[in-house]
């Protein structure tokens, strides 16, 4: 997929506010692409119209939404560490849950969607079917009705939640649960990783799986946690870049296959 190959790109850069606009800009070129497309050619039979509305265009939509709240909880953000900065991420943390509770887990489109139906996908999922009379949201009127079901927003809503619920997480994480005050810092000031996150993210699951690290007992994101206090980085969406790698084109383990072959190499040496 297109989208999963400029993320793995983009993912490269040294900030998420970065990465965030990058993407956002990019998705939001593609989804005026598609809507030409759509517009001058239509669809080739119902069928796939329906895929359209219900899978790819909520998985850009979906990522972009997510996207533009990053950059904007981002560049929001009123520090960059300690007390201030948890109660920050864990304010938008507890938004986002109430808005579940309070909008999205009780609709009845919800649990359509979640337990995989298609016996309504006709009247959620093609065009010409909205209904403002069933109290559909206002900003249904809004929407230009050749490039939408409004549903297919519905979907890219929860989609950018499910994103958006994993990059708090990481941001809420309790850093300061794991004492390293005893360690000398001018002592560690020269070890930082230089590789990419992608790297990191793919070694630290190899660990993880492997059961290398407590036996496999300690969670991931507490793995993740140590890590990025180990070498002063950030990893914004780890759960989120995983998945992305098992799209990947070649070698779904390039950094491990770039470790074996380095350590092979140098046991070779004379």
């Amino acid at each position: 997929m297109q989208v999963q190959k400029e993320e793995q790109k983009f993912s490269l850069f040294s900030n998420s506010i970065e990465e965030a606009c990058k993407m956002t800009a990019y998705l939001q070129s593609l989804l005026l692409e598609l809507k030409g497309q759509v517009i001058n050619y239509g669809f080739e039979s119902v069928a796939d119209e329906i895929n359209f509305f219900k899978v790819v265009k909520p998985q850009i939509l979906g990522r972009l939404i997510y996207y533009n709240k990053v950059y904007k909880i981002e560049t929001g953000c009123p520090v960059s560490k300690g007390k201030l900065y948890t109660k920050y991420y864990s304010t938008e943390f507890q938004l986002l849950k109430k808005e579940y509770q309070d909008y999205i887990c009780i609709s009845d489109f919800f649990r359509y969607y979640r337990s995989e139906r298609t016996d309504r996908d006709i009247e959620y999922f093609t065009t010409g079917k909205i209904n403002a009379i069933h109290g559909l949201s206002s900003y249904v009127f809004e929407f230009d009705t050749h490039f939408s079901t409004y549903y297919d927003y519905k979907v890219a809503e929860i989609i950018a939640n499910e994103f958006f619920y994993t990059f708090l997480l990481s941001k809420i994480s309790n850093y300061e649960s794991c004492d390293i005050s005893s360690v000398d810092k001018d002592y560690v000031e020269d070890i930082f990783w230089t590789g990419s996150k992608n790297a990191l993210i793919e070694l630290i699951y190899a660990l993880y799986l492997s059961g290398s690290i407590s036996h496999g007992k300690v969670g991931i994101r507490k793995i993740v946690m140590v890590f990025q206090i180990l070498f002063r980085t950030n990893l914004s969406d780890p759960h989120h870049a995983f998945h992305r790698m098992k799209e990947r084109a070649g070698s779904q383990t390039a950094f491990i296959d770039l470790l074996k072959s380095s350590l092979e190499d140098y046991m070779n040496k004379d």
